[in-house]
């Protein structure tokens, strides 16, 4: 039997390419500018890594950098929580009372506007102030809760798409061997969902990483996140510190996912063989 050759339209290309250049045109422009040794970015005045050394003297810089992270990674931590708890409770104790509703709540930050989140959370953290007397003050503690509100959402949409694909009958056979439902949870549930919650914890790190308009609204002095003091430094004139930072990050972020590339199609290489061997077998 002929098979047809693929024939590839050069229209398909030609927009391919222009699309990724389209996407990373600008961030390759951000490589070279971070090592520019003008101090006007729109001037290249020849190869120099000042800026970099400029970066690292940059207490305020380091201050939000140190900041961000810390935030992004407790933000992370406490969503992968909620949201998990929230998730099993959808999926796994079906229809109740308020169910719709609870549902509805969980989701709503995923289609709310972040000015509107911003400020909804703002209004009721300066309410709660005069109130009861807390938060006192604005800071690094009210960014935590505005960002584990709105990251908790990713995180239970991304479980509870996995909970929903996993084959209960095996949680029913622990169940009828004795075993208690916490522990059912701990030991067979918890390791076939690692996956999306290592996925739902690394997607609300970014999330909360990339925060600008809620961290604004709710932060206080001297808890200025990373977005927000360049955004700030921006409005001024882009400095060719931040496109140092910029490259610093973007260099991370490859290695990073050059790393999970390569586990990933490790772990493909290693289920192929395993399927080979049980057919051989």
């Amino acid at each position: 039997m002929n098979t047809l050759p693929v024939v590839r339209s050069p229209w398909r290309i030609a927009i391919l390419i222009a699309g990724f250049t389209f996407l990373y045109a600008p961030m390759l422009m951000l490589v070279i500018y971070s090592f520019n040794s003008s101090k006007l970015v729109t001037v290249w005045a020849g190869w120099s890594t000042q800026w970099y050394g400029v970066l690292i003297n940059d207490q305020a810089m380091l201050g939000a950098v140190s900041l961000s992270l810390t935030l992004a990674a407790a933000t992370a931590t406490m969503a992968v929580i909620l949201g998990t708890l929230a998730a099993v409770v959808i999926v796994r104790f079906g229809r109740f009372r308020g169910s719709n509703g609870f549902a509805f709540m969980l989701t709503a930050p995923l289609v709310m506007p972040d000015v509107i989140t911003g400020l909804s959370l703002l209004l009721l953290f300066v309410a709660m102030g005069h109130a009861i007397g807390w938060p006192a003050e604005r800071g690094m503690f009210t960014i935590w809760l505005a960002h584990v509100t709105f990251c908790t959402a990713y995180v239970a949409v991304v479980v509870n798409s996995r909970l929903r694909e996993l084959d209960e009958s095996i949680e029913e056979a622990a169940l009828d061997l004795g075993a208690t439902p916490i522990k059912v949870f701990f030991i067979i549930t918890l390791p076939m969902i690692a996956p999306a919650i290592v996925s739902g914890w690394l997607l609300a790190f970014t999330l909360s990483l990339d925060d600008l308009v809620i961290a604004s609204f709710v932060a206080g002095p001297g808890s200025t996140t990373l977005p927000m003091l360049v955004f700030s430094s921006v409005r001024m004139g882009v400095n060719p510190e931040i496109n140092a930072l910029a490259t610093i990050i973007l260099g991370v972020v490859g290695f990073i996912g050059l790393i999970a590339w390569w586990l990933m199609a490790r772990g493909e290489k290693q289920r192929q063989r395993d399927r080979q061997r049980a057919a051989r077998g």
